[in-house]
């Protein structure tokens, strides 16, 4: 379960995967720390979850919560912003430009902190939102295959952060393997398809299916995408915008 919230923490909650025994909770642009703090201590006192996860992320436009910089594609796999792995943490694998242009990432780093109701005192740190998501798939959701991350833009400079900002980790699940996605964010495309993704307009799905060349029971690991360019302009992703609230899978 994810708790993300865009104005009152209290009322606006997404279970962004199965597992009801833990609460992430974005803190950002949106969301303030006090109102986290509110949440945990509701959850633990009335025995709602046994453990809760504070993503506190950097107050930018650029991120506004949670959902503008990961979300969950199947089980084990995850589409998230790499400006916030560890290699970007520690400025690997970018050349010497690249690194004198974006300057310390000091400000931009991210801070995990888990509750556990059973020893609240006792915190646990994550040191990169990649074990987060990692810990979450082995240890929640029992995973045995390998964790894989999509990361934004295919991780390439400068489109990872271009990408991020026109939502391209902002995806939906409509099940296990099958997520929505933008049409314009090609890099994230690329990377969706070196992992095995099948990539299709949401129209010529549509016409596939009616002709019943595509049967939507057997349908997996594939990115549909949709036509947007009024929808990214107003900074409006598939999954904070939909708020599911109870669901099978994910």
């Amino acid at each position: 379960m994810i708790v993300d919230n865009n104005a009152n923490i209290a009322r606006k909650n997404k279970i962004r995967y199965r597992r009801k025994d833990h609460v992430l909770v974005g803190v950002s642009e949106r969301t303030s720390m006090e109102a986290a703090h509110q949440v945990i201590k509701i959850l633990f006192e009335k025995n709602v979850v046994k453990k809760v996860t504070i993503v506190k992320i950097p107050k930018k436009r650029d991120y506004m919560h949670i959902d503008t910089i990961f979300t969950q594609v199947k089980k084990n796999v995850w589409v998230m912003l790499g400006s916030f792995s560890k290699k970007a943490i520690k400025i690997e694998d970018s050349d010497p430009v690249q690194r004198e242009l974006e300057g310390s990432k000091k400000d931009e780093r991210i801070k995990i902190i888990q509750f556990k109701k059973k020893n609240i005192n006792k915190p646990e740190y994550f040191d990169s939102l990649e074990d987060l998501l990692a810990d979450i798939s082995i240890h929640d959701l029992k995973c045995k295959d390998k964790v894989k991350l999509i990361y934004s833009g295919n991780n390439e400079f400068p489109f990872d952060t271009r990408e991020q900002w026109t939502d391209s980790c902002n995806l939906l699940a409509l099940k296990e393997g099958v997520v929505l996605g933008y049409d314009r964010n090609d890099k994230t495309q690329e990377a969706f398809k070196n992992n095995g993704f099948i990539i299709i307009n949401a129209g010529e799905l549509i016409e596939k299916i009616e002709s019943g060349a595509i049967d939507v029971d057997t349908l997996k690991d594939t990115l549909i995408l949709m036509p947007s360019a009024e929808l990214s302009r107003a900074r409006g992703g598939f999954h904070c915008m939909s708020m599911p609230l109870l669901r099978d899978e994910l």
